[in-house]
């Protein structure tokens, strides 16, 4: 059965934990699908991960169009998310709800996903508005690096605790049927988690949340210009894969490939 939006909320009141996975591409969809995950972002993180940038800031809606297009094509059961990128909801909601109402027309996203609290809650309104399910994003926002002055944890004072907690409060009211907790103190997750109806998605949140997400190539250690701490790799795939590279140079040097069985 197809993993739908109202599945986020059973599994919440269930206690059952949600699996998210950000991938960007056909290959790595269908790996995530074939082994059962719930839910699949196709994140404005592919910036860094893929593009090889230094922050998310500079993709745009056409490149975050054409990611989604691949990941929807592989998502057989999976839901899709879409990140609304940089620019493309800021400016006005008239603008935010064009560029939502793109990914779920042209590309077969279920949904999508915008970063910020309070400031954000009239353009998640207005997309739920026109019938297109938001996932919300407090906490550690890639697109407000230099406002934050970097990648740093958030809601380690009383005070921006207080903060976060409120803006979750206010994205529920506007109609956010789930939000992102990202680089925040465990303790604090747990209880804005336990405190609202909508499902949390955890990333560098802790295990009170009632989902987490990570990038597919960090899970395949297949990224490693930079790890963070609360990443957890399950295999090394950078490493066999330069290994198979490097056999595969060598055997077109010395001529052994390709044999005759890879011949026609």
């Amino acid at each position: 059965m197809p993993f739908t939006v109202n599945d986020f909320f059973k599994k919440k009141q269930a206690g059952e934990k949600i699996a998210m996975i950000t991938a960007y591409d056909f290959c790595s969809a269908a790996m995530a699908q074939e082994a059962g995950i719930d839910v699949l972002l196709v994140g404005d993180s592919l910036g860094m991960v893929v593009q090889g940038l230094e922050n998310t800031l500079p993709v745009t809606m056409d490149e975050m169009i054409y990611h989604t297009k691949m990941v929807s094509r592989a998502a057989k059961g999976a839901f899709v998310i879409a990140d609304m990128p940089y620019m493309s909801y800021q400016v006005s909601v008239e603008q935010a709800v064009a560029n939502a109402g793109r990914f779920l027309k042209e590309v077969g996203a279920h949904a999508v996903k915008l970063e910020g609290g309070r400031e954000s809650a009239d353009k998640v309104k207005a997309i739920v508005a026109a019938d297109i399910p938001v996932m919300a994003h407090i906490g550690l926002t890639p697109q407000s690096i230099h406002r934050m002055g970097g990648f740093k944890v958030q809601g380690k004072t009383g005070e921006s605790a207080r903060i976060l907690m409120e803006d979750a409060r206010i994205l529920q009211d506007a109609g956010a049927f789930s939000i992102v907790l990202e680089a925040i103190p465990a303790a604090l997750a747990a209880e804005i988690t336990a405190a609202f109806s909508i499902p949390t998605i955890g990333i560098g949140a802790g295990p009170g949340c009632d989902g987490q997400v990570l990038v597919i190539h960090d899970v395949l250690g297949m990224f490693d210009r930079f790890v963070p701490k609360f990443v957890k790799r399950y295999a090394d795939l950078k490493k066999d894969g330069v290994k198979a590279l490097s056999e595969y140079r060598q055997e077109v040097e010395k001529g052994i490939f390709p044999s005759s069985e890879n011949s026609f």
